[in-house]
């Protein structure tokens, strides 16, 4: 079996399973967040439920409009707040605590290998770095999961993607998902796992690790899954909050196909609008002028992104006439970049320093785009209207080339400036 294949049997109490295969589960987590907690909320209270399944198994973290933007907001928080406090739910960080819920499960060693989470939200893939199997679900699914424990399955197929190669001429992993996406498809592995390997993964961070993982959706993946090395034993060791349990791929696992990819072909690129796999190099990507920045997010928020984009912006100054937004994760790394200096970097640079939020991500606030605006963004979606007016242009691209594209006025490469 592959890896996804055996966390789902597992969990099923099955000894084996197969793709396409219906199969019940016992969950370790269930995840939400301010947009989509109170809707989990009402299905628990239809169920008739009048408690979770297991208070220290329920994580609810507020980050898509935290802080509140507005009296909507601070209602949808409140709401989860308040089932939080009456669940006494372990895993609530209230604000001030939180930060990007997809970087502070594994900060804080919440979710570990071998788990089976659903979040009700689609970028929950991301633990799959770490060798779990984590999806996201709707709220229905969710609030079902608050009152019981389990959820149901189509096991899924496994794409396996072996990446060979030392990455060169500043590509970074952001670059390699990118890739991948522009390859396959935004339906490339719809309803599939995604089975990330070779000696580019094994060479790589954690936190490059998460970000691959983390846009395993943005090409359908139901998963996208890591098998657990050195790296991560180094990386998790003193984080996991519960025992973990490594799964490995059998030998001859059978998967729906492998694709091979040589990380020498893989260059810094943007994505273009309106699609994540409308792939370009950034060298033929050098025309086209931006009036915004935003570094951050589930995607590029943890400590290597900060440091990567102030690398760039070290004694420079972002460019007259654009705005660039610089949102650490969480918490544990707005506290690094003020250690390290890296947030004297952005604030000299001209930059916007931000506490945790998902905020301009998903349009919501802390970098709305006006008509014809464009925005290049290390961020994971660039679909019509996704940052604000639905003119508005979003380019999806790794820090260094966000940071280098705010120096310029234009997308740019770092070796550009």
């Amino acid at each position: 079996m592959t890896v996804a294949e055996k966390i789902l049997a597992a969990h099923a109490g099955l000894e084996e399973v197969r793709p396409g295969q219906l199969v019940e589960c016992d969950l370790d987590l269930v995840l939400a967040n301010d947009i989509t907690a109170p809707i989990a909320i009402d299905v628990f209270r239809e169920l008739g439920a009048t408690e979770v399944f297991d208070r220290d198994r329920v994580c609810l973290v507020p980050d898509h409009y935290a802080p509140n933007k507005d009296i909507k907001s601070a209602e949808q928080t409140k709401k989860m707040r308040d089932f939080a406090h009456e669940q006494k739910i372990t895993h609530y960080w209230e604000q001030g605590c939180a930060g990007i819920e997809h970087a502070l499960l594994p900060e804080t060693g919440t979710v570990v290998p071998g788990d089976l989470v659903i979040g009700a939200d689609s970028h929950t893939c991301t633990y799959g770095a770490l060798g779990a199997f984590s999806t996201g679900v709707g709220s229905t699914d969710a609030g079902v999961g608050l009152a019981t424990g389990r959820a149901w399955f189509k096991v899924p197929p496994t794409i396996k993607f072996e990446i060979e190669g030392e990455l060169t001429d500043g590509a970074t992993a952001k670059d390699v998902i990118l890739h991948i996406i522009g390859l396959i498809g935004v339906d490339g592995a719809l309803y599939q796992a995604m089975e990330f390997c070779g000696s580019t993964i094994r060479n790589m961070s954690m936190e490059g690790r998460m970000t691959i993982s983390n846009m395993a959706i943005e090409a359908g993946g139901k998963a996208g899954i890591m098998e657990v090395d050195d790296v991560a034993r180094a990386w998790l060791e003193g984080r996991c909050q519960r025992p973990a349990v490594e799964y490995h791929a059998d030998p001859d696992a059978e998967y729906a196909r492998v694709v091979r990819i040589d990380a020498a072909d893989i260059k810094p690129c943007v994505s273009w609008p309106h699609l994540p796999s409308n792939t370009h190099p950034v060298s033929e990507s050098t025309h086209i002028t931006i009036d915004q920045a935003v570094i951050g997010s589930c995607t590029n928020g943890r400590i290597e992104d900060m440091r990567a984009a102030a690398e760039v912006l070290r004694g420079r100054r972002v460019a007259e006439g654009v705005r660039c937004i610089v949102i650490p994760a969480t918490q544990a790394v707005f506290k690094q970049c003020m250690a390290e200096g890296l947030a004297d970097v952005f604030i000299d640079a001209g930059c916007v320093f931000s506490t945790p939020t998902c905020g301009p991500c998903l349009g919501g606030y802390m970098g709305i785009l006006a008509a014809g605006e464009r925005c290049i963004s290390t961020t994971n979606r660039n679909f019509v209207g996704r940052m604000g007016d639905p003119t508005s242009e979003v380019y999806l691209a790794s820090p260094a080339v966000a940071a280098a594209s705010a120096v310029v006025g234009h997308i740019a490469a770092p070796s550009d400036l």
